[in-house]
């Protein structure tokens, strides 16, 4: 008996490996893929902006970057709330107690944003909703609205049409400089209920529609991961939920990561991310005498054991986890 409606997984899609260098921006979705990628050692950037849920905000974040534009101090996407300064177009996990200081948090990453963007060879984006919010002051469409009175906006629909000619806009661009990146779409499948359910529906009817006709017309050069469709029909089950029945739980986010593993990744790298995931779970024991000397052989057989993995794959950042193996061991 089968109890489920499989998702059918896409073929011939990008072939991710450890030397690639990758770009992920968009809604949690990204920060839950990119933060598996991150533990298993991957080339990634996540977000430079912070989370981004519409995509007309995050094509603006995009052609930002590939310019390589800095934000000054008469930028009129900062402003200061509620004691503190804050981006229009960035998360709230960048605003600060000074311009001065947000100023140099925004054009740091930006600045690491652009030299990725020119070298890296895929570009993950998700979409969360459709809606979107335009500054009635000046137009701007916010990336964030920072609590701000909600008369200060006016909320939206974007059209299919609308967030399909402004990705394409934007990846023009970043083809422009860097002619070897695929870009990879997903809709999040975290449910956006505050818009409504029905609203909520056809946001994300949109989104969906909206990919279609961008992969339709990079013509190869992009490709639809279905994270959507698998949490929402594969894993129908409140049990796949999280306690606030709208995004989803860790087993879920699992899952959907085996699914993105057997799109994207070869066997000899679903092989190379066992070994670091075994690496991973040594790091993370916690013995209950850290002053054994039981626990301190197995701090050096850890570090043997990441050793001997760099010298097979040099390109593996693994400068953190030795420093702290070492930091204990020199106590």
């Amino acid at each position: 008996m089968q109890f489920t409606t499989p998702t059918e997984l896409p073929k011939d899609f990008v072939d991710i490996s450890h030397k690639s260098k990758l770009l992920l921006a968009g809604s949690c979705f990204a920060e839950n893929i990119g933060k598996k990628m991150a533990e298993r050692k991957f080339d990634i950037e996540i977000n430079p902006f912070g989370i981004l849920y519409n995509p007309l905000s995050i094509s603006k974040m995009l052609e930002t970057v590939v310019a390589g534009e800095t934000y000054t101090a008469l930028s009129p996407l900062i402003f200061g709330h509620n004691g503190k300064w804050h981006s229009i177009m960035h998360h709230g996990c960048f605003s600060r107690d000074t311009k001065e200081e947000l100023l140099s948090c925004i054009n740091s990453r930006l600045e690491s944003a652009h030299k990725r963007i020119m070298e890296c060879d895929t570009l993950i984006l998700t979409f969360g909703t459709a809606y979107v919010y335009t500054r009635n002051s000046d137009g701007n469409i916010a990336g964030n609205c920072h609590k701000l009175p909600g008369n200060m906006f006016t909320r939206r629909l974007a059209t299919v049409d609308e967030i399909a000619d402004s990705t394409i806009n934007a990846i023009s661009n970043i083809h422009a400089a860097n002619p070897k990146v695929k870009i990879i779409f997903t809709v999040s499948p975290i449910r956006h209920l505050r818009d409504g359910a029905h609203d909520n529906q056809k946001s994300k009817a949109t989104l969906l529609l909206a990919i279609d006709e961008i992969v339709k017309r990079l013509n190869g050069n992009a490709f639809y991961f279905p994270a959507y469709e698998i949490m929402l029909d594969e894993l129908r089950d409140y049990r796949f939920y999280a306690e606030d029945m709208i995004h989803p739980s860790p087993i879920a986010i699992d899952y959907i990561w085996e699914c993105w593993e057997s799109c994207c990744f070869s066997e000899k790298t679903r092989k190379l991310n066992e070994e670091i995931e075994d690496i991973n779970r040594s790091l993370a024991h916690r013995p209950f005498s850290p002053e054994a000397d039981a626990y301190k052989n197995f701090l050096h057989n850890t570090i043997e054991k990441i050793t001997a993995l760099n010298r097979r794959h040099p390109y593996l950042d693994f400068d953190n986890e030795i420093r702290q193996c070492n930091t204990v061991l020199n106590r």
